[in-house]
């Protein structure tokens, strides 16, 4: 099968270029794979962070790939229509994860040959932080799908809300790979800067209000001494309000804070050496960062919002809390360090877990699903 993936490659860094280089590499197996980039992705106001780019500090897979479409300058939609329709794929796949990318995506998607699937692989339908805008135009550009891939049920559902009769299916989000084998914890401490001893916590990824740092912060203000909070990540806006919670918390020298877009080849030091990773999220659908602990067997703390019950607590490879609270969050937190058989029945389920999330086997169901619509 001729396949073409739309959406952000390298040079742009960040989760959904991981995926996305991960799934053209394992794809490339057994088709015949071609990717289509962004010349520009965001304007640059649109974008909170530092950058969008690989910098020179940075590692990340390097794909070939043709950078055509400028989401903000209708003219290269149509070109970049046009190149891919001309490579004749007989399926292209699109990323969606927020509202910005509907009447650009939209409008490629409209343009292909009629005998071309498009997929969707839809992160989000309605994204975490929300506007007015975001159902109209997500519906529209729903009706230019053949079919859509959700990666968990949550996500499905608002799909169906918006086009309930577009043929879909749940593919849960594979399990990172890339970023090596764990480390000793002794060398991952070492690495940080971290004192031996304690009882590691680890908030990792970009810093952002939905993601819920400032429960996490009162969550562990109400544990004792023997634990520790690493931050590792890149804050999306001002890191005042969360300085300002750590410095007034019980013990601010116990806080260690990394406020980097973290490279790829550092992310294995922090999950070395965490003993448990927490997702406190207000909002969420599926996380990545859950991809990668599994990846490094590092258990974890969730809040039961969008589809982290569902990809976690289901599975067996975290802890979910009652409610989106810091004495909830902090009562699991408790509960796992004071249940050994807890501790080693998360482990298990995450290791088992590695076998289920294969790309390979995200990849032979996602062309099996586009196979199967006429």
């Amino acid at each position: 099968m001729k396949i073409a993936i739309l959406s952000c490659f390298y040079p742009y860094r960040g989760g959904i270029a991981q995926f996305n280089a991960n799934l053209f590499e394992e794809l490339g197996k057994t088709h015949d794979v071609r990717a289509f980039n962004f010349s520009r992705q965001y304007p640059d106001f649109l974008f909170p962070g530092k950058t969008q780019y690989v910098t020179q500090d940075d590692e990340a897979v390097s794909v070939k790939a043709d950078a055509l479409l400028d989401t903000a300058d209708p003219l290269s939609w149509g070109r970049t229509a046009r190149a891919i329709r001309a490579w004749g794929p007989d399926m292209l796949l699109v990323r969606y994860w927020m509202s910005w990318f509907a009447p650009s995506l939209g409008a490629v998607a409209r343009r292909m040959a009629p005998g071309c699937k498009v997929i969707g692989i839809l992160d989000n339908v309605i994204p975490h932080e929300r506007h007015w805008f975001d159902a109209p135009l997500t519906r529209r550009f729903l009706k230019r799908l053949s079919g859509a891939v959700t990666l968990c049920e949550e996500v499905g559902r608002d799909l169906l809300a918006l086009r309930p009769d577009i043929p879909h299916t749940v593919l849960p989000h594979p399990i990172y790979t890339h970023f090596g084998a764990k480390l000793p914890r002794e060398e991952a401490e070492c690495r940080l800067g971290l004192p031996a001893g304690h009882r590691t916590l680890l908030f990792f990824g970009l810093i952002r209000e939905y993601k819920g740092l400032d429960i996490l912060l009162q969550a562990f203000d109400l544990l004792d001494e023997r634990y520790q909070l690493v931050i590792a990540g890149e804050p999306y806006g001002s890191f005042d309000k969360y300085r300002q919670l750590i410095d007034n918390g019980r013990a601010p020298q116990d806080v260690y804070v990394f406020p980097n877009y973290i490279r790829d080849s550092e992310v294995r030091n922090y999950f070395s050496a965490a003993d448990l990773a927490v997702l406190p999220y207000r909002s969420a659908t599926q996380s990545g960062i859950s991809s990668v602990a599994c990846h490094f067997i590092v258990p974890m703390v969730v809040t039961d919002v969008g589809g982290l019950k569902e990809t976690v607590g289901e599975r067996g490879t975290g802890i979910v809390c009652d409610a989106c609270t810091p004495e909830c969050v902090a009562d699991a937190i408790r509960h796992y360090f004071d249940d050994p058989d807890l501790q080693i029945h998360l482990c298990e389920c995450m290791d088992a877990e590695k076998e289920r999330l294969s790309w390979s086997r995200f990849s032979h169901d996602l062309t099996a699903f586009a196979e199967s619509i006429h």
